[in-house]
């Protein structure tokens, strides 16, 4: 009867555990996020002339409600003189690619610079007014989304200027695994800055680190730059974004996909934009035997969708189970049921991979296997670098 009882504790124990270790990796108290922590660098700011980089993502956490962190540091009378917008504008909701002007934020009277275009970079008279920049981005931890290309030239910009640079930590949605050909040299665009894999598994602060040190900042200069790390943070926490970090990431699911999907923007095939299930589905107008169909249409954020106003037939990826990988078994398929083979690869592709290799691979024929296997020694090298400069568990 006693070990009847033993074995009847231990039970629940191991249950209650489990339930434990579950509910804790699924949850993220935004209090902990770097933007909420104003203790540890409102006191850098007091006095000075502040350049904040940010778009709809820069949130502070309170009570319930999510106050922009340019309306907060304003309210603590901080002399926020400008603002830097990158891809996709200060309130997120241009087109991506599209070109975004400078502008007055409606609400607070600040000047708007924006950072896409043919202003990636601020000019030198950007910054003659400023004594410091905060940077405060949701990143979704693909080396595609251009967020961490806009990072680079701050902490160039920055470092040339004589200015001190803060960044302010956020989860990365897809900082569980790390997975992808790395970048080479003559493949570097503002789709892809420096050698990393596809997704790099760290935060915006773990990234901003790496890039000051390895040296990839031009001439190999390095930024004056002081992370703001976030509290009690676990890259395997599954974080829902409070916001969708660009128009075309809806939601979680989105997000874990898009590292995969993103590659399908080099091709003929749709994966959504123009609909309401962005990067969670594919298609094309020619793929008649899958019984799946959707029709592109011009809307905010989406204004010329891929195959506008033609019907898709594809495949629906919404009730996929969260990815741990990148998956390219979709992207095969596509390949494979595409009569026109000629037609399916766009230039832009190679720049999305990285390389040249994985077109050729998907045209050869080869499996997910052996394409996989042939980035695992690049990445092992990487995994070495990143190790580096990690700050989470």
């Amino acid at each position: 009867m006693k070990l009847h009882l033993l074995k009847y504790k231990i039970t629940l124990f191991l249950i209650f555990t489990l339930f434990s270790k579950f509910s804790v990796a699924q949850t993220f108290n935004e209090n902990y996020l770097g933007a909420n922590r104003t203790e540890l660098y409102v006191n850098d700011l007091l006095g000075l002339n502040v350049g904040v980089v940010g778009n709809h993502t820069s949130l502070i956490y309170n009570k319930g409600n999510y106050v922009h962190l340019v309306d907060s540091l304003l309210s603590m009378n901080i002399r926020v003189n400008k603002i830097f917008s990158p891809e996709h504008g200060f309130r997120g909701e241009a087109d991506a690619g599209e070109k975004v002007s400078n502008n007055i934020d409606s609400k607070t009277g600040v000047e708007i610079v924006s950072l896409y275009g043919d202003n990636k970079k601020p000019k030198d008279k950007q910054l003659a007014d400023l004594d410091i920049l905060i940077f405060d981005i949701q990143d979704v931890g693909a080396r595609f989304y251009t967020y961490i290309s806009t990072l680079h030239y701050i902490m160039e910009a920055a470092s040339e200027n004589d200015l001190k640079l803060i960044v302010l930590d956020r989860p990365n949605p897809n900082g569980h695994y790390v997975d992808g050909p790395l970048r080479k040299s003559k493949l570097k665009s503002f789709i892809g800055m420096h050698p990393i894999p596809i997704v790099h598994g760290m935060t915006i602060g773990e990234y901003a680190s790496m890039v000051n040190s390895e040296g990839w900042l031009n001439n190999g200069i390095k930024c004056d730059l002081k992370i703001i790390k976030m509290k009690n943070y676990n890259r395997k926490i599954i974080y829902d974004t409070p916001q969708k970090p660009s128009p075309n990431l809806p939601n979680k699911k989105s997000i874990n996909l898009y590292p995969s999907l993103c590659l399908f923007e080099g091709t003929n095939v749709s994966v959504g934009r123009g609909t309401n299930h962005q990067f969670q589905i594919i298609g094309n107008p020619e793929w008649t035997n899958y019984d799946y169909s959707f029709t592109p249409k011009s809307m905010p954020g989406a204004k010329h969708p891929k195959h506008k106003n033609k019907k898709c037939f594809g495949i629906n990826l919404k009730n996929t189970n969260r990815l741990n990988e990148i998956n390219l078994k979709w992207i095969i398929e596509a390949y494979n049921v595409t009569e026109d083979k000629t037609s399916f690869f766009k230039k832009s592709f190679d720049l999305l991979a990285g390389n040249y290799d994985l077109k050729k691979q998907i045209i050869e024929g080869r499996n997910e296997n052996e394409i996989k296997l042939s980035w695992e020694s690049d990445l092992n090298q990487f995994k070495k670098i990143r190790s580096k400069y990690l700050i989470y568990d």
